[in-house]
């Protein structure tokens, strides 16, 4: 599904008149949320600065063991993130890390990338140039997507999302399809590589796509404390404006596994670690020193950026994820901010595939037919920028590598 919009400066000036008209004290439902989130905010930099965890850790063991508890799983959504343990053997992803580069090398990559196809989803953002190499299909990301261990890892956080509601069942946590995507290889010394803050999964779509507003009918109603980033009632009908790089999935969790050790100083993730941080987001853009025609900055077909001018008390709370081992993970909330630390600072590469936590629904079983094609040809997947490194790749993956989950989760039943 695809949202197409002519006049984008009067569909603003329509929504911000029609979501003001509905919500008549905006200017006093706001400066309610603004003194909850500076208080959480200022709250989550504390613990960060007295050296306290501010991201959850959960021990995939446990996940198996089915012994993650409330208390445990409370706090994973109110941060909307969490970093799960050794999903992985780290002497398998050593193995999966040596052979991506031997991939990558023996294809000539670096030398293809001095071609490739603009990618401009990033281009508002401060600092807007990720280490990021457009390969999709190499052997052990589509090892490590169908795996049993990260499969299980995924139903789980799926099923942390409110999957029936305003009668209906949105999605089947259970069933977890497969959204590709690419690698980050991050080597010792980069600067200003990183990505300053932003949210994935909408822009300016979040205010004006009607399904977009159900999604948050607490919050333009002003009953904001009633939003609940978990209840999925709306998200897999959302339609966004179609862009290279702008996500067509409904993600429950955007996240990552690590192929090597890395930790803050590493040029690693930052998390502003609020799952309600939305809230804030939203009704800022309604304030009266935003110009009628915008939305703090957003722009269409491009990460929603989030900027100190309009939205500082949420950098109060931006902290690096914790030192992550080979075979870690880290999944964060589909609207939690997130940016990437500039400078690398450390010894070793900085590497990661990026693998999210998605639901079977009829929107991604959608993507999948579209995607599907691409693994079998070794194109560039629908979502991202068309540079097809791949097609001619020796050693890429093929259907005869997926197992017959791998076959389910790639679509080949559909």
């Amino acid at each position: 599904m695809a949202l197409q919009i002519d006049d984008l400066p009067a569909a603003i000036r329509t929504a911000k008149r029609e979501l003001r008209e509905a919500l008549p004290n905006y200017r006093a439902v706001f400066a309610d949320v603004e003194a909850a989130i500076e208080k959480e905010a200022q709250h989550i930099a504390r613990l960060r600065d007295r050296g306290e965890p501010v991201i959850p850790e959960i021990q995939f063991e446990d996940i198996v063991a089915n012994r993650v508890g409330a208390e445990q799983i409370a706090l994973v959504k109110a941060r909307g993130a969490c970093v799960i343990r050794k999903v992985f053997d780290r002497s398998l992803v050593e193995q999966w890390d040596h052979d991506i580069a031997e991939y990558v090398e023996r294809n000539h990559l670096d030398a293809k990338l001095m071609n490739r196809a603009e990618d401009k989803y990033f281009g508002q953002l401060a600092s807007s140039k990720p280490q990021i190499y457009g390969v999709y299909w190499s052997k052990p990301q589509v090892l490590a997507r169908q795996s049993p261990a990260l499969t299980q890892a995924r139903v789980f956080l799926n099923r942390l999302w409110r999957a029936q509601s305003e009668g209906r069942v949105h999605f089947d946590p259970d069933r977890v399809p497969v959204y590709a995507d690419r690698l980050r290889r991050r080597p010792p010394g980069s600067e200003s590589l990183g990505l300053s803050a932003h949210c994935d999964g909408g822009s300016v779509e979040r205010w004006i796509e009607p399904n977009f507003r159900k999604v948050y009918r607490h919050v333009f109603s002003g009953n904001w404390r009633n939003y609940d980033p978990f209840d999925a009632a709306w998200r897999t009908d959302v339609e966004e404006i179609p862009s290279p790089a702008v996500c067509s999935m409904f993600r429950t969790f955007q996240g990552w596994t690590a192929l090597t050790p890395q930790g803050p100083g590493d040029g690693t993730l930052q998390l502003v670690p609020m799952a309600n941080s939305m809230v804030y987001v939203l009704l800022r853009a309604l304030q009266d020193d935003v110009a009628d025609d915008d939305l703090c900055g957003a722009m269409p077909g491009r990460a929603l950026s989030i900027k100190s001018e309009y939205h500082a008390p949420l950098f109060h709370a931006l902290s690096s994820i914790p030192l992550m081992q080979a075979g870690d993970t880290v999944f964060w909330h589909s609207d939690v901010i997130h940016a990437v630390e500039d400078a690398h600072r450390g010894k070793g590469y900085s590497n990661v595939m990026y693998i999210a936590s998605a639901p079977n629904c009829a929107k991604n079983d959608a993507y999948l037919k579209r995607q599907l094609p691409s693994f079998i040809d070794g194109k560039s997947p629908p979502d991202f920028p068309g540079d097809h490194f791949e097609v001619d790749f020796v050693g890429r993956a093929t259907a005869e590598d997926l197992t017959r989950d791998g076959h389910l989760q790639m679509g080949f039943d559909l």
